[in-house]
C-alpha cells in the first residue's frame, strides 16, 4: 500500500529576496540519509501539492523537497509578474537548497519544472546528479503552447469543490484518459484552493499568464537545444505522455541521439500532457531511474 508520508513546511526568501516562498520537505529515514535528496518541481499552474501521487507510489523515506514556485501554492505573488519565468525560479531553487544544506540532488521537473532542472544542470552541473523531466525537452510544440494559452490566467472563481472538479476535467480531460469523478475531485483539491469568500479557485496567480502572451516577443520558446547538449555527462531520463502535444517523439528521438547511454525515455498511455507520474510505468521507469543514478556520484 502506498506510503502516506508526511511533510515540514518550509518558509524561504527568494533570491530576490522580496518574496516569503514555501515548500514541502519530506524528511529521509535515518537508514536512508546517504540518498541523494529529490528536488520535484511542478509545472506552469500548478504546486507542490501536484506530486502527492508520485511520492506516495515510489514509496521511498529518502528526502524530497517540492517547493511552490513564486506565485503558486503557499508562495507569495510577485507583484511585477516580468519575474514569473523559468531562470527567476531557478535562483530561488538554489537558496532553497542551499537553506537546507542540500550540496547535490535528483531533479524530477514537470514541464516548466523540467526546464528549470535543465537549467540548473547547465549552471552547476555538480550540484545535479541526474534529471527526470516529465512531458518537456528542448523543443516544444506549438500546438501544444496554443491550447495552454487558452486556459492560463481565466482564473474566474467557482462556486464549490464540485464546480472545480468539473472545470479540471474540462481542461486536463484529453490528458488524462481514465480519471473518473473521484480522480478529478482529488486533482481539483491539489491545483485549487479555498477562497476567505468560500468560493474555490485555482491556487497560482493569474499573472503567470503575462509571460506567454502571443504578442510578448519573449514568449517565443528559446533555442534549448544548446542547453540539452551540456548535459551529456547527467543521466536523464524522459517520461512523456503518449499523447502529449507538447513533447513530439521526434524530439524524444533527437534527445536520446544528442545525449548519449546514460538517458532512457518511456511513453505512459492514456495520457497527454502531462502524466501525474503515479502510472505503473511512470513509477517503474522513476525507481529504476534512482537505483542507477548512484553509480554516477563523483567520487
Amino acid at each position: 500500500m502506498p506510503i502516506d508520508r508526511p511533510f515540514r513546511a518550509v518558509k524561504y526568501r527568494s533570491a530576490d529576496g522580496r518574496l516569503e516562498l514555501y515548500a514541502r520537505v519530506y524528511s529521509a529515514a535515518a537508514d536512508e540519509k546517504s540518498e541523494l535528496p529529490l528536488l520535484m518541481m511542478h509545472g506552469l499552474t500548478r504546486n507542490s501539492a501536484d506530486f502527492e501521487p508520485l511520492i506516495a507510489a515510489l514509496e521511498i523515506e529518502r528526502m524530497v523537497i517540492v517547493p511552490d514556485q513564486r506565485g503558486r501554492g503557499h508562495s507569495q505573488y510577485d507583484p511585477e509578474p516580468a519575474n514569473y519565468r523559468p531562470d527567476v525560479y531557478v535562483e530561488d531553487m538554489w537558496v532553497l537548497l542551499a537553506e537546507l544544506g542540500v550540496e547535490r540532488a535528483i531533479c524530477i521537473g514537470t514541464s516548466m519544472g523540467g526546464l528549470m532542472s535543465m537549467l540548473m544542470v547547465a549552471q552547476q552541473p555538480t550540484k545535479i546528479a541526474g534529471v527526470v523531466l516529465n512531458d518537456i525537452g528542448p523543443e516544444v510544440s506549438a500546438r501544444g503552447l496554443s491550447r495552454i494559452r487558452s486556459y492560463v490566467g481565466e482564473n474566474k472563481e467557482m462556486a464549490d469543490w464540485n464546480e472545480a472538479a468539473q472545470r479540471c476535467a474540462a481542461i486536463n480531460g484529453d490528458a488524462l484518459d481514465d480519471f473518473d469523478a473521484a480522480n478529478w475531485m482529488a486533482f481539483a483539491r491539489r491545483t485549487c484552493r479555498k477562497l476567505p469568500n468560500e468560493k474555490i479557485a485555482f491556487a497560482y496567480d493569474p499573472a503567470i499568464s503575462e509571460g506567454m502572451a502571443e504578442q510578448d516577443p519573449s514568449a517565443v520558446p528559446p533555442d534549448l537545444w544548446p542547453i540539452w547538449d551540456s548535459l551529456t555527462e547527467i543521466p536523464a531520463l524522459v517520461i512523456r505522455g503518449a499523447k502529449s502535444d507538447i513533447l513530439t517523439t521526434e524530439a524524444v528521438a533527437q534527445m536520446g541521439e544528442r545525449h548519449g547511454p546514460a538517458f532512457d525515455s518511456v511513453d505512459i498511455e492514456g495520457r497527454g500532457h502531462a502524466p501525474l507520474l503515479d502510472e505503473a510505468d511512470a513509477v517503474t521507469a522513476i525507481r529504476g531511474f534512482l537505483k542507477t543514478t548512484k553509480a554516477h556520484e563523483p567520487d
